[in-house]
Order: C-alpha cells, then sequence, then structure tokens
C-alpha cells in the first residue's frame, strides 16, 4: 500500500523555484545556482513578491512576502517550504 505524499519532493520544489527564478530574471536556469542568495543574482523586491504569489497560487500555501529574503538561498527556501508542507494547512 502506497502512502500518499503531502506535498512536491525536495528535488522537484527546488526546480520549480529555480525556473521560477530564471524566469524572474531572464536567465537560463542552469545559471542559478541553488546555494547562491538570490539577491546576487539581482532578484528584487518585486520578483520576490511575484514568487510569493506564485507559491501561493502553485501551492495553496500562504508565505510571508519577506520569504525570498528570511531565506534567501533556493537551498534554504526549498528547506522551509517543505518544512510548512510537513506541518499542514493553517499551521504556519
Amino acid at each position: 500500500m502506497s502512502v500518499p505524499t503531502t506535498g512536491p519532493t525536495a528535488q522537484s520544489l527546488s526546480t520549480w523555484i529555480i525556473e521560477r527564478i530564471a524566469g524572474y530574471l531572464q536567465r537560463p536556469a542552469g545559471e542559478i545556482d541553488p546555494t547562491v542568495p538570490l539577491a546576487e543574482y539581482g532578484l528584487d523586491s518585486v520578483a520576490a513578491l511575484s514568487l510569493c504569489g506564485d507559491i501561493e497560487e502553485d501551492f495553496d500555501l500562504v508565505v510571508e512576502p519577506t520569504v525570498a529574503w528570511d531565506y534567501p538561498t533556493v537551498e534554504a527556501l526549498t528547506g522551509h517550504l517543505l518544512e510548512e508542507f510537513a506541518a499542514g494547512p493553517g499551521a504556519a
């Protein structure tokens, strides 16, 4: 019997974030290193807010507008979002 998943995997979530960031910054996704702070790529507040909106829309997960600054790398943001998924709805 398989156990249903409650959210995306670390790999799929990381890939999703990288693709979004690459789109906002008009760069190839392959140039985004998950360990480099997003601000170093030129992520601004408008793109950060767009990312929050995309997270809320695609994953039905409400995040603070400062999430991209609080978790400044793809790796850190992925880890935070996975914790939020594990906590379940309304736990944040």
